[in-house]
């Protein structure tokens, strides 16, 4: 329960010291998994001590035991091997120092890790972190690759020589970290990180030579896996040997069965892509030669068609015939016109025989009144009128005689 302390009524230390003993006491014995990380063993003592650490964590905690609880399993158990004890928490309270004080030490088998392994890719598995779609494409030159491997490794060499043998021009960001042990998952998951921050990589490796199961075991873990899949930058497993399958194979965009396979999928040969380059510009050379000539026999199959030997042949060939239209066209024309200049004068000749002037010519006259109106009855003018006569060639006027 929470205590009510102030500056002015503080706690001694040792009372502090009494009351974490006291909580910790209640938490009674429990199971723990981890990884001996030191182990000493005195001569003639009758306690181990031991340093159980976390292989996911930078968490690590002091375990002692009575010599006969190890030396049960002395001749399976050593540093770097992973074991699950049942301990109790205990509180040394002059130093402020937790340890657990344990009863039983089993190793954790092969096979039972292979199982948990198992599991734990079914688990992730349905997280869809394996899934295809979420593989990123290598880039086809990648400009700086970043590497995350052991120190003066074999994987670095590897990696390095095949890659600058392939593109002399490739550029590597490495990262050398623990590539087995307690310190490896930290290790390998902040130097992923880190490379996956960088602008300038475009693609990143993670490469480990051969081991055991317990070797490779940092490359499955879960804290790794959930790394490498929240990268933004295609990241390329190279872990072991062919038969090797740890879980980041299955998150990685792309499995290298080796190190040196992982170069070559990674980087191209610059001796292949010359040779691609060559092949593909003698295909485009050959492609427009063919195409020319296919062209130039056209255009000579066209230039030895007769309208293209002598355009003005089909000209003077129709020149006769256009000629003739010509004249059978003025003829016709000629034809047209005679007969409507004859039938113009026919027309005129008769308009001149009806016409009032004609009859006028013949001696004939037209009286008119005063009025204007022409005279056609005697009845219609009175005695001493005057009246107008016009004549063929004037007119003049007259007066009725009664």
């Amino acid at each position: 329960m929470a205590l009510n302390t102030s500056a002015d009524a503080p706690l001694p230390v040792g009372e502090v010291s009494r009351l974490i003993g006291g909580w910790i006491d209640r938490l009674g014995a429990v199971w723990v998994e981890g990884q001996i990380t030191q182990l000493s063993r005195r001569p003639g003592a009758g306690v181990v001590f031991l340093t159980l650490r976390d292989p996911s964590h930078d968490i690590s905690v002091g375990v002692t035991c009575y010599r006969q609880v190890f030396d049960a399993v002395s001749d399976v158990v050593s540093e770097g091997a992973r074991v699950v004890v049942l301990a109790k928490p205990e509180w040394y309270a002059p130093r402020g120092q937790l340890s657990l004080r344990a009863t039983e030490i089993r190793p954790v088998g092969v096979g039972e890790l292979l199982a948990r392994l198992e599991q734990l890719k079914k688990s992730l598995g349905a997280e869809g972190l394996f899934a295809p779609d979420r593989k990123k494409t290598l880039p086809f030159l990648p400009q700086l690759v970043g590497l995350v491997c052991g120190r003066a490794s074999a994987a670095e060499r590897d990696v390095l020589e095949n890659a600058r043998h392939r593109w002399p021009a490739v550029r590597f960001e490495v990262r050398n970290v623990a590539v087995q042990g307690v310190h490896a998952v930290p290790q390998v998951v902040r130097a992923v990180r880190e490379l996956d921050a960088m602008d300038g990589v475009d693609v990143i490796i993670v490469a480990r030579g051969g081991g055991s199961v317990e070797d490779l075991l940092p490359f499955s873990d879960e804290q790794l896996v959930r790394a490498v899949a929240a990268c933004r930058t295609p990241v390329v497993s190279a872990i072991g040997h062919e038969p090797d399958h740890p879980l980041l194979d299955h998150v990685a965009d792309l499995r290298a069965s080796t190190p040196t396979d992982a170069a070559k999928k990674v980087v191209p040969d610059v001796g292949e892509e010359y040779e691609r380059v060559r092949v593909l510009r003698d295909r485009a050379r050959r492609c427009v030669h063919a195409f020319v000539d296919r062209e130039e026999r056209g255009l000579a199959q066209a230039l030895a068609r007769p309208s293209m030997e002598d355009p003005h042949r089909m000209v003077d060939e129709r020149a006769d015939q256009v000629e003739a239209l010509l004249d059978r066209g003025r003829r016709t024309l000629g034809h047209l016109l005679d007969r409507a200049g004859s039938e113009l004068t026919h027309t005129h000749a008769r308009v001149v025989a009806l016409s009032p002037a004609a009859t006028l010519r013949r001696g004939y006259a037209v009286l008119q009144r005063s009025d204007g109106h022409v005279v056609r009855d005697p009845d219609e003018v009175a005695a001493d009128e005057a009246l107008r006569a016009r004549v063929a060639e004037g007119e003049f006027t007259v007066r009725v005689d009664t």
